[in-house]
This record gives structure tokens, C-alpha cells and sequence, in this order.
């Protein structure tokens, strides 16, 4: 499951998407809003994203995982509009049988969704804002 919203996320119910029987690992990543970058001091976040395109990357992103690690279940979700300090603006949540391919899957996850998915940043200062490319 793949989406894109600008509500908070609820990452317990992600978690619950991927939980089965069989799984004996469940991974959540959340990327959270944090308070400070580049030395500067960050209000808050603004995301955009091209959503027909970055939703159809997300689920090219989820069947890649899926075919490198068979039987890992994917829920993830990217925040758009404001995103306060604390929140989080990406939860990614994993069921795996086992925490090797949890891990690795989650991991890809992220590092793909960061480097493919149209989704862009905006982050507010006290004199400003600046754009900052979703990349790692």
C-alpha cells in the first residue's frame, strides 16, 4: 500500500496493513520534522509532490521490494501540505518473516523513495524559506 496525504499519519494502522501470521518482524521507519538544518533553526515543513507521478514511482518502488524480498508486506505513506515539528512527513512500515529482510527492505524503501519520488520540501525559518530537493 502506497499513499500520499496531508493528514497526520497514523502509523499503528500502517503497522497493521503488514502484520500476519508469518510475520515475525514488523519495521517502522518515520522520517519526523525536526527543529534544526544546515545550522539554521526550522519552523516547520511544507511538502509538495507531483502525485500521479510520485504515486506510481511509490508503487514501482513497492513491487521492486517485493520481488527482491518475496512474501514483505509495504505500507507507505508521504505527507503533503504543512508538517509541524514532531510529525511525521514519511512513515514506512514493514512486515518481514524475518528482521534481516525487514530491515533491508525498509532501508530500500526509504533510500529509493528519496531518490525517485517527486516530493519536495519546504522548510520555514523566522526570516524565510527555503526549497530543499527530496534527496538524501
Amino acid at each position: 500500500m502506497v499513499a500520499l496525504t496531508a493528514d497526520r499519519i497514523d502509523a499503528a494502522a500502517l503497522e497493521a496493513l503488514v502484520a500476519a501470521p508469518g510475520h515475525g518482524a514488523l519495521l517502522t521507519f518515520a522520517g519526523v520534522a525536526r527543529n534544526h538544518n544546515r545550522g539554521r533553526e526550522v519552523l516547520g515543513l511544507e511538502y509538495e509532490a507531483y502525485a500521479a507521478m510520485a504515486l506510481v514511482e511509490m508503487a514501482k518502488i513497492e513491487r521492486e521490494v517485493g520481488e527482491r524480498w518475496p512474501g514483505v508486506a509495504v505500507a507507505m505513506v508521504h505527507r503533503t501540505g504543512l508538517v509541524a515539528i514532531g510529525e511525521a512527513s514519511v512513515v514506512i512500515a514493514v512486515g518481514a518473516a524475518h528482521r534481516e529482510e525487514a530491515y533491508a527492505a525498509s532501508r530500500t524503501l526509504i533510500d529509493e523513495l528519496k531518490a525517485r519520488v517527486p516530493v519536495w520540501k519546504r522548510e520555514r525559518y523566522a526570516d524565510g524559506s527555503d526549497w530543499i530537493a527530496n534527496r538524501s
